[in-house]
């Protein structure tokens, strides 16, 4: 009596603990699983202030370890999403919160090194104006927390990897492993 007793708990601790187990994966969401394959490199952390706001956003060319790079008007490193085939974001929701938009309430500005002909900006799903060069997106990464840091660079996150860009508006592919800024900027 007393071995099946303690096989009967047995069991039952071992049907709960793979229940548990299956519960912690599961999104509850019903999709399909995907290939996408799982983020690579640092994973971000929000910090309070560390997500730009939206300002008529002035878009200037710095030069750095990388060449001459995009940056907002307060020296901020901007990424393009290789997963963006058009000026049409397709980076919400997480992506988002880890790769913040370059958002713009007016019309963005060209500052030096920056060809005004190359800017613009593209409506997002929830409406607000996001800055394009050459008909990317841009964005930020909040794992850069100084002006001219470059930890974002060449990331895979989200599918697709993220790059910064150069005046022409093409992503720079060189020191893939991002670079925390020489105050150089």
């Amino acid at each position: 009596m007393r071995n099946s007793v303690r096989t009967a708990v047995a069991v039952a601790t071992a049907v709960l603990f793979a229940t548990v187990v299956a519960g912690c994966g599961d999104d509850g969401g019903g999709a399909a699983p995907t290939n996408t394959p799982a983020p690579t490199g640092p994973r971000p952390t929000k910090t309070p202030g560390a997500t730009p706001t939206a300002g008529a956003g002035t878009v200037n060319a710095r030069s750095g370890k990388l060449g001459e790079i995009l940056v907002d008007g307060q020296g901020r490193t901007l990424y393009l999403f290789e997963a963006d085939r058009s000026e049409r974001s397709t980076c919400s929701g997480d992506c988002a919160e880890a790769w913040p938009p370059a958002l713009a309430t007016g019309t963005p500005k060209a500052g030096g090194g920056v060809k005004g002909n190359l800017l613009g900006t593209s409506t997002r799903s929830d409406g607000t104006k996001q800055i394009t060069y050459n008909g990317h997106p841009l964005y930020y990464f909040v794992g850069d927390k100084q002006p001219g840091e470059t930890n974002g660079q060449g990331i895979e996150q989200f599918g697709e990897e993220w790059y910064v860009v150069d005046p022409s508006g093409n992503k720079v592919e060189s020191d893939t492993e991002g670079d925390t800024g020489d105050g150089g900027y």
